[in-house]
């Protein structure tokens, strides 16, 4: 089957409903949903885990396992319904006309097979063109998607590639054969926020240039603004609302929608002045859904006996460009009415010093031969010279790309790899040289750690109420198991969760729940010091804001000082009293939150501010892509480590950031940058982010 031309609608879905069927039910996934793809249109399909955002976009591949089936409404690629199409009418459209990128790029490339001839196949396969053209189609589609050497990246295997160059090389399949849809499922979650934006620049760019239309899947509305024309909101198996991306973001007529928005940080957020508000109450499971409203439970404006009364459908508004919500009030609700709910709280004053660390080192010796362990020994220079020190009460972030060095000062800090030089005191105490096996019972309390993934963090096979009594049992606190099981229940109370979870497994919580239980655990010692190493990133954006909202809450409490490694600055802005800026190991800036988010910037902080997604209409950002990837700490570049990748280097005289590491210089204040930028050339940077009516 050829592709043939067509000039309506790419994508038309009506009134679509997916159910999957197990031995006990049958579960609805996704319900009454539609929605109108246009040529060369981007559209954002955004909601929560579990909202049936990829439930959708199996339906469109026809890819929905021997459970799930399509029991209601139809899907139209280019016209045509896919429910009818044969087996091998889907097989000629999928990979040709219909492109799908999924989360995990190792997902969809072969990892016993080059680069190339995974490229190659898709030509060759659906046009049957020849072994030669296709690979001069793979060469240019490479090329097309930055690459760097790209015949070298063609004769290379998965593995030897970076997360960010394989999602590139997935992209590249998706577009060898020119496919009308693409429909890309969270495609950035795995990368870090400056290849991120990278990517998202290439995909728009492509868009624009193969004239291919969008499906883009997301829970980050940040990046749907950047990169889509419209949006469709889904809550619990329906969409919501959708319109045009402005319509959407400035005119909103849904209060899910609403309640997303004041649940992110935004600029203007601040946890004392300015919470955020977190979404009352739990998603509700798919068989366990309400009468009416799904979103009725947790919505500020539910009437019972109108909201519950019934099925409610999509309603147009009008004077929109296609712009609909399935909410009964709109009319009655003030939409521009102000945030309340929110408590505002006196900033805690930080106390005195409880963290230093001088000159920390930490070096690893690793064989050059790393498959085989022969030969020569290399040293991998993961951190060098950290010098700062943390206060009670207060919130250090520390941000960074991957590889840059923020885990591995976790770990010596927690005990779990000890220091290469300089020294870490917690109280007076030095702890650098002490592993954790042989750290007293009190230091070990003292500092504790919140992890990024709560789902591997707690004993599948103990209850919540045994796993946190097994933390105080080690750290010696109470005399009986009644003690220690009131301690218990009152950490649970501390975390906001229902005493009766004690007695639940991990499998009956949510991710949200699950991480309020690492959390207790982390603070039942009476911690001083908790690094939290991206404690929300796993989370859905409503349950972030409760999640962070918590930790606030303890901190303000416990008078604990916080350590935050997060590569979300939007989150960062919002929590952080001070922040450090890392990249290969070093410390290329320090200083509170406002200095380090107001210019002079170093020039990795002012590409990391450019790559963080707002969503907010108002903002306008200063365009800042890096070209590259942060260099292996095994092989780091000579002078200035950021070096390589620095849009400034050309306004340094001479090769000084390519021969001398710069200096740590003192901007007053205590706001620090390890940069050769000579003084007035600092002074002149204007901020990366800004409010347009400004």
């Amino acid at each position: 089957m050829t592709k043939w031309d067509y000039d309506g609608p790419i994508l038309e879905i009506d009134q679509l409903s997916i159910s999957f069927f197990t031995r006990l039910r049958e579960i609805p996934a996704v319900m009454d949903f539609s929605c109108v793809v246009q040529p060369g249109e981007a559209m954002g399909l955004v909601g929560e885990s579990g909202c049936g955002k990829s439930t959708v976009a199996l339906g469109v591949m026809q890819d929905l396992g021997v459970n799930g089936r399509i029991v209601g409404g139809s899907i139209k690629f280019k016209g045509r319904d896919l429910n009818e199409m044969s087996a091998e009418e889907l097989r000629d459209i999928r990979g040709s006309e219909i492109a799908m990128i999924y989360q995990e790029p190792m997902a969809s490339l072969n990892p016993a097979m080059k680069i190339g001839k995974q490229l190659m196949e898709v030509p060759m396969i659906h046009e049957g063109v020849g072994r030669e053209e296709a690979y001069k189609r793979a060469l240019e589609v490479v090329t097309d998607v930055k690459l760097p050497d790209p015949e070298r990246i063609l004769g290379s295997y998965p593995h030897q590639l970076s997360g960010g160059q394989q999602q590139r090389i997935v992209i590249a399949m998706a577009l060898m054969s020119k496919p009308s849809l693409l429909i890309l499922d969270e495609p950035t979650t795995a990368l870090d926020v400056t290849v991120e934006a990278a990517v998202v620049e290439l995909v728009k760019n492509l868009g624009k240039k193969y004239g291919t239309s969008m499906l883009f899947i997301s829970h980050n509305l940040g990046l749907v603004l950047e990169t889509c024309d419209r949006i469709c909101v889904m809550y619990s198996g329906e969409a919501v609302e959708t319109g045009s991306i402005g319509d959407v973001f400035d005119k909103m007529q849904h209060p899910y929608t609403q309640a997303l928005f004041r649940s992110i940080p935004l600029p203007g957020a601040d946890k004392n002045t300015r919470p955020l508000v977190a979404i009352p109450g739990n998603f509700p499971l798919p068989h366990e859904r309400p009468q009416g409203c799904n979103f009725g439970p947790r919505c500020d404006y539910f009437l019972r006996g109108i909201c519950d009364a019934g099925d409610i459908r999509m309603h147009e508004i009008p004077g929109h460009d296609r712009h609909a919500s399935r909410c009964l009030r709109i009319d009655e609700i003030n939409w521009n009415a102000p945030i309340t709910g929110a408590a505002q709280t006196a900033k805690p004053a930080p106390g005195k010093v409880i963290l230093k660390m001088e000159n920390l080192k930490k070096y690893y010796e690793v064989a050059a031969n790393a498959l085989f362990g022969g030969g020569a020994h290399k040293v991998v220079k993961a951190n060098e010279t950290l010098t700062f020190e943390a206060r009670e009460s207060e919130t250090l972030a520390i941000v960074g790309e991957s590889g840059c060095g923020k885990s591995t000062f976790a770990k010596v800090l927690m005990g779990l790899e000890t220091a290469t030089e300089g020294t870490i005191t917690i109280d007076g105490r030095e702890i650098q040289d002490i592993p954790i096996e042989k750290r007293g019972t009190k230091t070990i309390s003292d500092v504790q750690m919140v992890f990024q993934n709560p789902f591997d963090t707690l004993n599948p096979s103990m209850t919540v109420g045994r796993q946190i009594i097994r933390a105080l049992e080690i750290f010696g606190i109470g005399a009986t198991q009644a003690e220690r099981r009131e301690k218990m229940l009152t950490l649970l109370d501390l975390v906001k969760l229902p005493r009766e979870f004690a007695g639940r497994m991990p499998r009956q919580l949510s991710g949200g729940q699950k991480q309020r239980v690492g959390i207790a655990r982390a603070f039942a010692g009476g911690a001083r010091i908790v690094v939290a190493d991206e404690p929300v990133s796993a989370l859905d954006v409503s349950v972030q804001a409760a999640v962070t909202d918590l930790l606030m809450e303890i901190q303000r409490n416990e008078k604990t000082t916080l350590l935050f490694i997060s590569h979300d600055l939007s989150i960062v802005r919002y929590l952080s009293d001070r922040v450090m800026v890392m990249y290969l190991g070093h410390v290329v800036e320090m200083g509170t939150t406002d200095q380090v988010f107001s210019p002079p910037y170093h020039p990795y902080t002012e590409a990391l501010l450019s790559a963080v997604p707002i969503a907010d209409t108002s903002i306008e950002k200063e365009h800042i892509v890096l070209e590259g990837e942060i260099p292996s700490a095994m092989n780091p570049p000579p002078g200035c480590p950021f070096q390589t990748r620095c849009r400034w280097k050309p306004q340094v005289p001479g090769n000084l950031c390519e021969t001398e590491v710069p200096p740590q210089r003192d901007m007053g204040d205590g706001h620090q940058l390890k940069c050769h930028l000579a003084e007035d050339i600092l002074k002149r940077m204007t901020p990366v982010i800004k409010i347009a009516a400004e």
